[in-house]
């Protein structure tokens, strides 16, 4: 048996970045049931969903609970009280409202959602980590865990304090494997120590790492012409020690194909391929203008509707393809609003960074760049 008593494949499936419909930000239901079941007829059984995501939920409900056995996957989802809950009672309520947009009777792993910051305290405040527990002990959620972005010492702050914590959840990649403010390697370690079992995020970056800049790719293409940029940031986290499973946050049914395919070809990364990602994640770091992965957390807290992700990205095309990239990709994704200029500095969005990003001065310099 694997970690926590169960056998679950090295693939994951993220629901964060669900297909959309053309010209709609309504998820792809259709699409996304092809990719359930490409992903089942493969094997795989986790599955990874949270209120924060959208309708997310919702499709899981449609597209994976009410179309197969429920015994046949494990499903997580996740408690963000920061968010939007105000109260003990609010806090309490998302658990129910998961339960009833998901319809899955109970959840695998049940996570309290991006401990860090702030919302330590809210997740503290508001009794959180008890809470988790009596769900367990009533046989509503099988196990409890929560996803850290934060250092590796407030890491081991809460597992010091929560020793009834089953699992962690972290952003861990090839090009954060040393970032200052990520800390992947740290926070890997920081589990291991404490042998508490890691779910991998992130793996792909928020997408940069399968369409890295040209002088990136030159290093990886020279390397090993046959592999993708996927394949080399999927066989990186898979051969983490410690490791539950690896959440790929697949949007197409081609991903999710071409994702299977590399899982049921994993071989363990060479030592001569770990020293040609090191140089490879050199390269990035002089070019990346910010370590972005689209989690959007700091979209929800901007009370300008902001489009900060895009803003973002659009900023590191810019530096990675040239700003003629970023302007086009920043016009195209605020031609309906949400500009950089409209930011009123309230700092909202910084407070809920899991990078620590700067954003209100990334936003002026985009609103300077790109309008």
């Amino acid at each position: 048996m694997g970690y926590l008593g169960q056998d679950i494949p090295k693939l994951g499936f993220g629901l964060m970045r669900l297909p959309k419909l053309e010209d709609s930000e309504t998820i792809d239901i259709e699409q996304t049931k092809q990719m359930v079941d490409a992903f089942l007829q493969a094997g795989g059984t986790y599955f990874d969903t949270a209120r924060a995501y959208g309708g997310s939920e919702d499709a899981v409900r449609q597209a994976l609970v009410e179309r197969y056995p429920r015994e046949s996957f494990q499903l997580a989802t996740k408690n963000a009280a920061w968010i939007g809950p105000k109260s003990y009672e609010d806090a309490r309520k998302d658990f129910d409202i998961s339960l009833e947009k998901t319809g899955a009777g109970y959840f695998d792993f049940y996570l309290i959602h991006n401990t860090g910051s702030f919302r330590t305290k809210v997740f503290d405040d508001l009794e959180m980590w008890d809470f988790v527990q009596e769900l367990k002990a009533a046989g509503k959620v099988k196990h409890i865990g929560f996803s850290h972005h934060d250092s590796a010492e407030r890491l081991e702050e809460i597992i010091l304090a929560h020793p009834e914590m089953e699992f962690v959840q972290l952003q861990v990649n090839w090009a954060d494997w040393d970032n200052a403010n990520t800390q992947s390697r740290k926070c890997v370690e920081t589990a291991r120590k404490h042998e508490l079992p890691v779910v991998v995020m992130e793996p792909v970056r928020g997408g940069t790492l399968a369409n890295p800049p040209e002088p990136v790719a030159e290093i990886l293409r020279d390397a090993n012409p046959d592999a993708t940029f996927v394949e080399w940031a999927l066989r990186f986290v898979w051969g983490l020690e410690g490791l539950i499973t690896a959440l790929s946050g697949m949007s197409s049914l081609e991903q999710m194909q071409q994702n299977l395919a590399t899982w049921k070809g994993y071989e363990p990364l060479s030592h001569d391929e770990l020293a040609t990602l090191k140089r490879a994640r050199q390269k990035l770091d002089e070019m990346l203008d910010n370590p972005c992965t689209s989690c959007q957390y700091c979209m929800k807290a901007c009370p300008k509707d902001i489009k900060i992700a895009q803003v973002m990205e659009a900023l590191n095309r810019g530096a990675m393809y040239g700003q003629d990239n970023g302007k086009n990709w920043y016009g195209f994704n605020t031609s309906g609003g949400g500009k950089a200029s409209e930011c009123i500095q309230c700092f909202s969005c910084e407070a809920a960074c899991p990078q620590h990003i700067e954003i209100v001065g990334k936003l002026e310099r985009a609103a300077d760049l790109f309008e």
